[in-house]
C-alpha cells in the first residue's frame, strides 16, 4: 500500500509488486511532523520590480519612471536592463543608460532607480525591465513589462471572427478558417 503525506508512527510503506524486489523500487517521500515547509500563495521571482510613472506621458516629451527593486533571494547585486519592443513608438534620451548595476547595501534588500523614455506616438506602450542576478545556484531573471499610456488614445483590441448567439442565448465567436 502507498503511504500518504501526514506522517506519524502509523506510516505505511509501498509493497513490491509481483515479480519485483524491494531494492528496485523508488522510495516515497513522506514528511514527518518535525519537518517544516512553507507554501506561498503567489509564486514570486527572484527580484520584485515595482514602478510608478511620474506625470502624464506626452508624445515627444521625456517621461520618468520610478522603479523600486527588491531582492527576494539574497543581497547579490542585480543588473537591470531596459528594452522596448517597438523602437518607432518610444526611445531613450541620449543620457539614459540602458543597463545599470544595483547593490542591496542593507535590509530590506531594496533600492530605487529611475529610467526615462520619450514616447513617439499615442497609445499604450511598454518598457521591458529585466533584472538579472547571479547566485551560487545559478543565474536568475525577472522580467517586468511596464505599461505607459500616452495621450487619450484608447487601446484598440483587434477582433477576430464574428460574434453570434446560439439558440440558448450563448455568445459564440465564429472564427474564419485559415487560408494557408
Amino acid at each position: 500500500m502507498l503511504g500518504a503525506c501526514g506522517g506519524g508512527s502509523d506510516q505505511q510503506t509501498q509493497t513490491p509488486a509481483a515479480g519485483q524486489d524491494a531494492a528496485t523500487q523508488t522510495p516515497v517521500a513522506v514528511l514527518t511532523p518535525d519537518e517544516k515547509y512553507s507554501v506561498t500563495g503567489k509564486p514570486q521571482g527572484p527580484v520584485r520590480i515595482d514602478y510608478r510613472v511620474i506625470g502624464t506621458p506626452v508624445v515627444g516629451q521625456p517621461v520618468t519612471i520610478d522603479l523600486v527593486v527588491k531582492s527576494n533571494v539574497g543581497d547579490e547585486p542585480v543588473t537591470l536592463s531596459y528594452e522596448m519592443n517597438d523602437s518607432t513608438a518610444m526611445s531613450f534620451p541620449a543620457t539614459q543608460q540602458q543597463t545599470v548595476s544595483l547593490a542591496f547595501p542593507d535590509e530590506p534588500r531594496r533600492t530605487g532607480q529611475q529610467v526615462t523614455v520619450i514616447p513617439a506616438r499615442e497609445g499604450r506602450l511598454f518598457l521591458n525591465v529585466t533584472a538579472h542576478m547571479q547566485t551560487d545556484t545559478g543565474s536568475l531573471q525577472t522580467i517586468t513589462a511596464i505599461p505607459i499610456q500616452v495621450g487619450a488614445a484608447p487601446r484598440r483590441l483587434r477582433e477576430n471572427g464574428v460574434v453570434t448567439t446560439d439558440e440558448n442565448g450563448e455568445l459564440l465567436r465564429e472564427m474564419p478558417a485559415s487560408e494557408n
